[in-house]
């Protein structure tokens, strides 16, 4: 993929989204499905648990949807697909910014017979950064069917404000309560929801306020997909709003984000953060024992140097 054209830009910020057909490769999309399963028994490559695990076997309903954030600390071949240069690059040219640093990243399980997600914006999670707006990159690993629970987006709802007020996520009774709120308040009677069918190895990039969520998996295959939710490479830290699991990662006193937990992914100087090269080098562990890369949460602090 070239650098997006301003048609594709226009279309983006017109109706809140932009599908990208053939971005990923076989060879990285086809890695990443084989680990969707390690990673959910607890199987992390790199022996760093993701940031969030809302889906455990043995004790979490079988018909809900499975979800892991920040996989990429788990899994290189996670990894590879929401570290990648392009992802960044798409994101900043769409935004305007000059780099991009992933926020966090999504791996989702949707097996057959699993119950929808709640149509939500992005940009609602996001009072704890400076600036608080996302864009995401959806990467179908699975080709999508509106029976099988595909993305699902209201279009042209970017333009509307954040709605803070919050609504079932994970296996709601009606997944549409959230989007149905929000057009009401703005008086919206004629919303249009878009229903994609998508390729393995297609992408979606859709704006923070975007209005989208995904139903029912009423088919016998699974809908598989990684999420890169992506940030300013100028972003930092709200100075006194927090988030439960990711303020973690703020230091005393200060609102810098350390590139070992936000890594900048593109720059429009060329600069990435520097651990990236060897964490997503496919090459085996020597003797069986893994190496670390400086930068990586289990490794030394890269430090913030500007992008």
């Amino acid at each position: 993929m070239g650098m997006l054209d301003r048609n594709q830009i226009a279309r983006f910020h017109k109706n809140g989204y932009l599908v990208v057909e053939n971005f990923n490769s076989p060879d990285l999309v086809e890695p990443a499905k084989a680990r969707f399963e390690p990673l959910f028994h607890g199987e992390f490559e790199t022996g760093v648990q993701p940031d969030e695990w809302n889906w455990r076997e043995g004790s979490s309903p079988e018909d809900h949807t499975r979800q892991i954030c920040n996989g990429w600390k788990s899994d290189r071949a996670i990894a590879r697909l929401v570290l990648n240069r392009k992802v960044g690059q798409a994101c900043a040219r769409l935004m305007g910014w000059p780099g991009t640093r992933i926020n966090q990243d999504n791996v989702i399980w949707k097996p057959p017979g699993a119950r929808p997600l709640g149509f939500h914006q992005d940009d609602a999670y996001q009072d704890w950064i400076e600036p608080p707006s996302l864009v995401s990159c959806w990467m179908a690993m699975d080709d999508t069917s509106e029976e099988g629970g595909t993305i699902e987006y209201a279009r042209k709802s970017n333009h509307w404000p954040v709605e803070r007020k919050k609504f079932t996520f994970h296996a709601p009774e009606d997944y549409l309560e959230g989007l149905r709120f929000s057009a009401n308040r703005m008086g919206v009677t004629n919303c249009k929801i878009d229903r994609l069918c998508l390729r393995s190895g297609d992408v979606v990039f859709h704006h923070g306020r975007t209005w989208h969520g995904s139903g029912e998996n009423s088919t016998l295959k699974p809908r598989r997909s990684v999420v890169a939710h992506c940030m300013s490479s100028d972003a930092r830290f709200h100075p006194f709003r927090t988030n439960p699991v990711y303020s973690r990662y703020k230091p005393y006193g200060s609102t810098a984000m350390a590139e070992s937990y936000f890594p900048v992914i593109y720059s429009e100087t060329g600069y990435r953060s520097e651990f990236l090269e060897e964490l997503l080098r496919p090459v085996p562990p020597a003797n069986g024992q893994e190496e670390i890369p400086s930068g990586h949460p289990r490794g030394s602090d890269s430090g913030n140097r500007p992008a």
